[in-house]
């Protein structure tokens, strides 16, 4: 069984299409788990009229207040069912079918730890024009040449929403970052056991901020000092 966390916050507009699109993947057994983090633009009547009482949605979670990305994973953790696990943001800006692809690979390899490269895709990002995409795209790759450097690894994209874990791994983590760091800090602390990082292709269709768009520069920075700290301390 795959495990799907959704963190959700503020995404009202594509909340419905991709749950239906999780809804719709084929694989025999998923467990949907959704964490709404407090959203203010109607995601949390959305998902109280039209989801809350599907069958196929295992657990829907809901935070009074918006904490961050990494605070709505980990307050899944302890509800994960599967034998592996993976993160799908409620953006649209990743493909669920894609899913199909990493949990094959996953399974059939018995790897422990996968994560979907958009680098690695012939097509590489879709919407990319956009300047700030753009930068987006090359603070990416800095971030990921710096994981790279203290992590020991050889990722092309360490910053991928579609980070998918053999679960009893997942749930051994303690996690501590509540917004965007949770990436750097996951990707560290798998480092630091000698998990190795596979990466598979996957497909990548970039918003804008006026679009929805929530990490930031800022993030980027954050990231960085993570990845610095978690190689230094638990």
């Amino acid at each position: 069984m795959l495990t799907i966390i959704v963190p959700v916050y503020n995404e009202k507009n594509s909340l419905s299409k991709i749950l239906k699109k999780l809804l719709k993947i084929r694989l025999k057994k998923i467990q949907i788990i959704i964490v709404d983090d407090g959203s203010n633009d109607g995601s949390t009547k959305l998902l109280k009229r039209k989801f809350l009482k599907n069958k196929r949605i295992d657990k829907i979670i809901f935070h009074n207040k918006n904490s961050g990305k990494g605070s709505a994973i980990k307050s899944a953790q302890k509800f994960i069912k599967g034998k592996y696990v993976v993160i799908q943001d409620a953006d649209l800006e990743y493909d669920p079918n894609d899913l199909i692809k990493i949990y094959d690979y996953i399974n059939k390899k018995k790897i422990k730890v996968v994560y979907g490269s958009r680098v690695l895709n012939k097509n590489k990002y879709q919407n990319t024009k956009n300047f700030t995409h753009l930068i987006r795209i090359w603070g990416n790759i800095l971030l990921t040449a710096v994981s790279n450097l203290i992590n020991n690894q050889k990722l092309t994209d360490a910053h991928t929403c579609y980070k998918m874990f053999e679960a009893k791994i997942f749930k051994k983590i303690n996690l501590k970052e509540k917004g965007f760091a949770f990436c750097p800090e996951v990707t560290t602390k798998l480092s630091k056991k000698n998990y190795k990082i596979v990466e598979v292709p996957i497909s990548y269709k970039g918003r804008t901020y006026d679009k929805g768009k929530k990490i930031t520069s800022i993030d980027g920075l954050i990231a960085l000092f993570c990845l610095i700290k978690y190689r230094l301390v638990d």
